[in-house]
C-alpha cells in the first residue's frame, strides 16, 4: 500500500537553504536488503505505517524517493568540536537526510540514515554501519523514549549483506542501514561551519530556517534562537541524568539545535548514581562522564553562541548563555520527580528532595533502575533502611502522579545495562534469533506505558 493519504504530509523545507548546507548524494547499492525492524508506532505519526514490507524495504533500504518530498538524499555539511578539539573536516560521512514529513501536530520531521554509504565527508570510512550498531541504536532509542528523554526514534533497520571489518568487535561482522525519525538534523556544528567560513548570509538563512521550521516562529533573531536552544538543551541534559543515561560522545556536531538526543555510539546506562561513570572506552579523561553531561552540553551551546557572534553582539549572547544553569535546576528536579512518579510541589521543595535523594543514592550505591521502580508513586519500601529516612520523610509530602495499577509494576524493573545488550545481540550473531530483541522492545514499551 502507498503512504496513508490521511496522515502523509510531505515537505521540502530543507531545499529552501539551497546548496549552502548539504550535498546531493546517492545511497550505496547493497547486495541484499533484509528487513529486521520496523517501528510502526513511529511510522504511524507520519503516515508510513501502511507501507507493506516490500515497499518499506524499497523506501528504507534502496531509498526510492518518497512521493512529494526531497528528490534525492542530502549529506549535511558541518564542523564540530570533538572532545574539545575543533575539526573542520567532518560532515555526514555515512548518512544523509532523504525525506521530510510533517506529523499530526505539524512538526517538521526528518528521515535520516546511518550506514547508507560513502559521501564527500566519509574521509577514510566505508560509510557502513554494523548490524550490532543498529541493534544497539534500537535499544537506546526505545529505552530513552520510554524514560521521557527527547530522542530520535529508530524507524527501520535493514540488513545489507556485506561483511565489515571493525577494530572494536569481532570481524568480519554483518552490515545494516538504519533510518531514524528526528525533529530536524541541524546541529550546533552546522552553525560552526558557517562561522568558520564567515558566511553571514548562510548564517542568517540557517537561523531563519531553524526558527521557522523547527520552532514555528517567523523570525531571524539569533538571540531568540540561542534562547530557545539553551532551554531545550537544559531539558535534554536533565533528562539524561534522570534516565541514568550516558551518551558517550557529546561533541558539538552531536548536539541537535532542537535539544533532541540522537546518534548513539558508545552509550551506556549507569548501574548506580556514579558521576564518574563513562560510556566510551576512549574517554580517558571522563570528559563526558555521567555527572559531567550538563557541563558538556552547556559547553557545546557556548560554541553555538560563539558562532552566532558573526551576526549578533557578544554581550546579549553571553547573557543568554548564562541562563543555562538557572534553567537546568528546575528541569533536573522536574525530570527526577517525573521518574519518581510524583507531582511537583515548588522549586525550593523539589530541589531539597532531589538533593536528599542524590546524597542517598551516592552513599548507598543501589541499582538505579531498582530504586526508581521501587519508589514510583511516592512510597519508599521499608527495606531501604534508616539511612534513607531523610529522603523518605521528604518524599512523604508528595502526591503520586500515577498509581501502580499497570501490570508492569507486578514484575521486575526494566533495565538496559551493557551485559543485557550483549545478551540480546548474542543469539542474533550466533543463530539469527531476533526473539530476545523483540521481547525487549515489547518490555520497554510496557514500561513506558506504565510511567507515561
Amino acid at each position: 500500500m502507498p503512504p496513508s493519504p490521511q496522515a502523509y504530509r510531505p515537505a521540502t523545507a530543507l531545499l529552501d537553504l539551497g546548496p549552502t548546507l548539504a550535498d546531493p548524494v546517492a545511497a550505496a547499492d547493497f547486495p541484499e536488503t533484509r528487513l529486521r525492524f520496523r517501528n510502526d508506532r513511529a511510522a504511524g505519526e507520519i503516515g508510513l505505517d501502511t507501507l507493506g514490507d516490500d515497499e518499506w524495504t524499497e523506501a528504507f533500504g534502496r531509498f526510492v524517493p518518497l512521493p512529494g518530498t526531497l528528490p534525492q538524499p542530502l549529506a549535511l555539511r558541518y564542523h564540530g568540536h570533538q572532545f574539545r578539539q575543533y575539526n573542520p573536516e567532518i560532515g555526514d560521512g555515512r548518512g544523509f537526510t532523504f525525506a521530510q514529513l510533517r506529523d499530526a501536530d505539524g512538526r517538521l520531521m526528518d528521515l535520516g540514515t546511518k550506514g547508507s554509504g560513502t559521501t564527500p565527508y566519509s574521509r577514510f570510512g566505508d560509510g557502513r554501519l554494523t548490524l550490532k550498531g543498529g541493534v544497539r541504536e534500537i535499544l537506546a532509542t526505545e529505552m530513552l523514549e520510554a524514560l521521557n528523554v527527547p530522542t530520535s526514534r529508530t524507524l527501520s533497520l535493514i540488513e545489507t549483506g556485506e561483511e565489515l571489518v571493525r577494530g572494536d568487535e569481532p570481524s568480519p561482522t554483518r552490515s545494516a542501514v538504519l533510518v531514524r525519525l528526528s525533529h530536524g538534523h541541524i546541529r550546533i556544528g552546522s552553525f560552526q561551519r558557517l562561522a568558520y567560513h564567515r558566511d553571514e548570509a548562510g548564517m542568517r538563512a540557517l537561523v531563519r530556517y531553524v526558527l521557522a521550521n523547527l520552532y514555528g516562529e517567523e523570525s531571524d533573531d539569533p538571540l531568540r534562537l540561542l534562547d530557545l536552544v539553551v532551554g531545550r538543551t537544559a531539558t535534554l541534559a536533565a533528562s539524561y541524568m534522570a534516565a541514568g543515561f550516558v551518551h558517550g560522545v557529546l561533541n558539538s556536531d552531536n548536539i541537535n539545535v532542537t535539544g533532541e538526543s540522537f546518534d548513539y555510539g558508545p552509550w551506556r546506562f549507569a548501574p548506580t548514581w556514579d558521576p564518574a561513570f563513562t560510556a566510551a572506552y576512549f574517554d580517558h579523561a571522563g570528559l563526558y562522564a555521567f555527572g559531567r553531561q550538563p557541563e558538556a552540553i552547556h559547553w557545546d551551546v557556548m560554541q553555538l553562541a560563539a558562532s552566532l557572534r558573526l551576526i549578533a553582539e557578544s554581550d546579549p549572547l553571553i547573557a543568554t548563555l548564562e541562563t543555562f544553569g538557572p534553567r537546568y535546576q528546575p528541569e533536573i528536579a522536574a525530570a527526577l520527580l517525573w521518574r519518581l512518579g510524583v507531582l511537583r510541589r515548588g522549586d525550593e521543595a523539589d530541589r531539597a528532595l532531589v538533593q536528599t535523594m542524590e546524597r542517598a543514592l551516592r552513599s548507598a550505591a543501589v541499582p538505579l533502575d531498582r530504586f526508581f521502580f521501587d519508589v514510583f508513586g511516592g512510597t519508599l519500601p521499608d527495606g531501604y533502611g534508616d539511612d534513607w529516612q531523610p529522603f523518605r520523610d521528604a518524599l512523604a509530602a508528595y502526591a503520586p502522579r500515577k498509581d501502580r495499577s499497570h501490570a508492569y509494576w507486578q514484575g521486575d524493573p526494566c533495565s538496559m545495562l551493557i551485559d543485557e545488550v550483549e545478551a540480546i545481540w548474542a543469539p542474533i550473531a550466533e543463530a539469527d534469533d531476533w526473539s530476545a530483541l523483540n521481547a525487549k522492545v515489547a518490555a520497554i514499551r510496557q514500561m513506558g506505558e506504565a510511567m507515561a
